[in-house]
């Protein structure tokens, strides 16, 4: 495989190679929104999420820390994790979402929870907020572009609901459907992906006790560019598999065809776990940089298996998870 690297022997990444083919062959200079975007708007966002913060638009969400879910590592800082986002319903640069994601109204909202389950449900964002005691878990998070953060989510256990429907015997997934309306989110009806965006896990997978069900961030309501007003948040899978902004959550027998894999299947598969092991085909995986550690030389560090939650793996007991990747 090969595996291109900087002419001058520094491995930084290259446009192509931070972003799926799809979005970098059609979005507009990479080098201009590096050079316009990056000194006023990182500065502009910066005051934005600062100002919000001031104006309480995000309410503060009352959870207990759990340290057996929680990363020792240094938080990324707040003004990174909110305006560096892909969130391709509201634009394909980073700086998108925060910038267009204002137009999302996340009130009034509700879930549907469908599908093989004996108690279908539908939940608006008080009673999502009610279904089980908030807690805060520091996560790292991993995007398959070779760039990583490490977030405060809220939320609790996915399982947690998922106890509540009862799944019957026949749900082997679960599916995970997002909003797609181009009246709020000015990237839905783009052709980089099909619409609307769709996610899933194997049963087993999204029992885990790490998966979570996330209505916060920074011990606050979730960003609007960051996925309001629910998400889910699975720390040793590639970032795309994080849905936002979920609508639907179906139980079903067969494996989902998600987004991403409907649009690149040699290169996103329905796993996705981290694993160094398993380059992406136009560049490696075997390292990774944190942002908000970005200086001139980028600082690399070595990608771990699983993104370091090796007690998942048991998951995958048996399994080439090089050829599901």
């Amino acid at each position: 495989m090969l595996i291109k690297r900087n002419p001058n022997g520094i491995d930084l990444p290259f446009p192509s190679e931070i972003t799926p083919r799809a979005v970098f062959e059609s979005r507009r200079s990479f080098m201009r929104q590096m050079a316009l975007g990056a000194v006023a708007g990182g500065a502009l966002l910066e005051s934005l999420g600062q100002e919000a913060q001031a104006q309480g638009l995000n309410p503060k969400l009352a959870a207990k820390l759990n340290p057996a879910y929680s990363a020792l590592d240094k938080q990324s800082a707040y003004k990174d994790a909110t305006s560096y986002n892909n969130f391709y319903e509201f634009g394909t640069d980073k700086s998108d979402p925060a910038q267009n994601a204002h137009t999302l109204k996340t009130q009034p909202w509700s879930v549907s929870i469908e599908g093989e389950v004996k108690k279908p449900l539908t939940l608006d964002l008080d009673a999502l907020l009610k279904l089980a005691p908030l807690e805060e878990r520091v996560y790292r998070l991993r995007c398959v572009e070779g760039w990583s953060m490490v977030i405060p989510w809220v939320g609790y256990s996915l399982s947690e609901l998922i106890k509540r429907v009862e799944p019957t015997g026949n749900a082997k997934y679960v599916e995970f459907i997002t909003l797609a309306d181009k009246k709020q989110m000015p990237g839905v009806g783009s052709r980089v992906l099909q619409w609307p965006y769709v996610e899933g896990l194997r049963l087993d997978e999204a029992n885990h006790p790490l998966t979570l069900l996330t209505l916060g961030m920074y011990g606050e309501t979730l960003p609007k560019q960051n996925g309001a007003p629910v998400r889910i948040v699975v720390p040793w899978k590639y970032g795309f598999k994080s849905a936002k902004s979920i609508v639907k959550i179906r139980f079903v027998r067969e494996m989902p065809r998600t987004a991403w894999n409907l649009a690149a299947p040699s290169e996103y598969g329905f796993y996705s776990n981290v694993n160094p092991e398993v380059d992406h085909p136009r560049w490696s995986q075997a390292s990774e940089r944190r942002i908000g550690e970005d200086g001139f030389f980028v600082r690399k560090r070595k990608t771990l298996m699983f993104n370091g939650y090796s007690d998942v793996a048991s998951l995958y007991t048996g399994m080439d998870l090089k050829k599901y990747f």
